[in-house]
């Protein structure tokens, strides 16, 4: 199967999960299924330092098959300071994509170019399966099903080589690269919501070997390697559909991940769950409806053209801008209320006619070039919070949606004054003279 053609079964199936979705809680389900240069700006904030440039050509030292590479540290990556008291938090903005694979539609190197113009880095959560070639689709060796099978197919020699080419300018540029996992599979039958810890572990173990061995497997050898080691570069995930949380996260802990996003949560302040960073999608006005969807192109469609990717035409203009508004309401009220930061997630398609990848560069470019503003990638949201002393964030999150603090962060963030010496108990006695006090009660 081409990448182009790959995601056709993922579709259909994840349309009839977000269905049911829509009818619980207004599409809560979740997802279907070059070389950059360095600039002298990084997604900063608050303290942020300039990255470092990326390491020189000889530095290059080549891991397993080459496949992937120690390189240096990645550029573009801001070096993050604790909120200094009363200071106002940095807003918080993250773009993801689910998949991340380039095909004939070109969608991975057109929001490369766009995150380069609008200086936002995103993550983009890589599917296994699109680095591994049909012919050798049998190395894939599902939880719960058979070998070489795979709900969106495997990929091309052609669309390997422009998915890796993709990758290597990405992760130069200072994007993230995540994990979707591999063969997508959905619902109760065999389904992520259905693996056991042990089982999801088998799968990440997996989305690893896939990219380490792309070379090996793929017959490119002459192609450049992966600009990182994927072992440290991969600490979180959102997985298919959403399902499988709980026990993914309990594998994630134990494996070293940092964050996950799989999950659904209002616009607050993050918390950490098994010592991961919960850093679900959200939430989010739909403009013209009584209910909110979650922050993903997806639950926008299924809310609006239920059962097909490409509903009335005369409607998809409105659809567009529909999903850009809701975006932004949500942006607009966290930035002007409580700083939560905001998570997007979307996916490499082109459903009703591309109305959705318009709604997205249009919202990245209404909220990315505005004061304050870091348009970053989960791994960089990880950093910052890590930076910061626990107890603002927790005050942080007794904020509500929307809610700024009455008196200004100044106030809010202010530092807190020492608690006074406590006095000493009524009844206590001084120890008798000339008997030292050994903290025995006398008998």
């Amino acid at each position: 199967m081409t990448a182009a053609g790959r995601r056709t079964t993922a579709q259909r199936k994840a349309l009839a999960a977000g269905a049911l979705a829509v009818a619980l809680i207004g599409g809560l389900a979740g997802c279907s299924g070059s070389d950059g240069t360095v600039t002298k700006s990084a997604p900063g904030g608050a303290g942020a330092k300039e990255a470092p440039a990326a390491a020189p050509p000889n530095a290059v030292r080549l891991i397993g098959d080459g496949s992937t590479a120690y390189t240096g540290a990645q550029p573009r990556q801001p070096v993050w300071q604790r909120l200094k008291p009363g200071e106002t938090p940095p807003q918080f903005v993250v773009f993801s994509w689910d998949g991340a694979g380039e095909d004939s539609q070109k969608l991975f190197s057109h929001f490369r170019k766009v995150g380069k113009k609008y200086d936002a880095t995103m993550t983009y959560f890589l599917s296994g399966v699109y680095l591994l070639p049909e012919e050798k689709r049998e190395l894939y060796d599902p939880p719960q099903h058979s070998a070489g099978r795979s709900d969106i197919g495997f990929n091309d020699t052609e669309g390997i080589r422009a998915t890796v080419r993709e990758l290597r300018g990405a992760w130069q540029e200072g994007n993230e690269i995540g994990t979707h996992f591999n063969g997508h599979f959905c619902g109760a039958e065999g389904g992520v919501g259905t693996w056991s810890v042990e089982e999801w572990k088998s799968e990440i173990r997996q989305a690893k070997s896939f990219v380490k061995n792309w070379k090996t497997n793929s017959g490119l050898r002459a192609e450049q390697p992966l600009p990182f080691d994927y072992d440290k570069e991969l600490v979180g995930a959102r997985t298919p559909c959403l399902e499988g949380r709980t026990n993914f996260v309990q594998a994630a802990a134990q494996l070293g991940f940092r964050y996950d996003t799989s999950g659904v949560n209002d616009q607050i302040w993050p918390k950490k769950d098994l010592g991961l960073w919960d850093l679900s999608l959200q939430l989010v006005p739909m403009p013209g409806r009584a209910f909110q969807t979650l922050s993903m192109d997806y639950n926008f469609l299924v809310n609006q053209s239920p059962g097909t990717t490409q509903g009335d035409p005369s409607r998809r203009e409105y659809w567009g801008d529909q999903m850009r508004d809701g975006l932004v309401q949500a942006f607009e009220r966290s930035y002007r209320g409580n700083r939560a930061p905001l998570i997007i997630g979307n996916h490499f398609e082109s459903w009703n006619g591309g109305v959705y990848m318009r709604a997205i560069e249009e919202t990245i470019a209404t909220v990315c070039v505005q004061k304050d503003v870091k348009c970053v990638s989960f791994r960089q949201l990880a950093d910052w919070l890590d930076a910061q002393d626990p107890d603002v964030i927790a005050k942080m999150r007794t904020l509500k949606v929307g809610e700024a603090p009455p008196a200004g962060w100044k106030a809010f963030l202010a530092p807190q004054p020492a608690a006074p010496p406590a006095a000493p108990a009524a009844d206590a006695q001084a120890p008798a003279a000339g008997r030292p006090d050994d903290g025995r009660q006398a008998g």
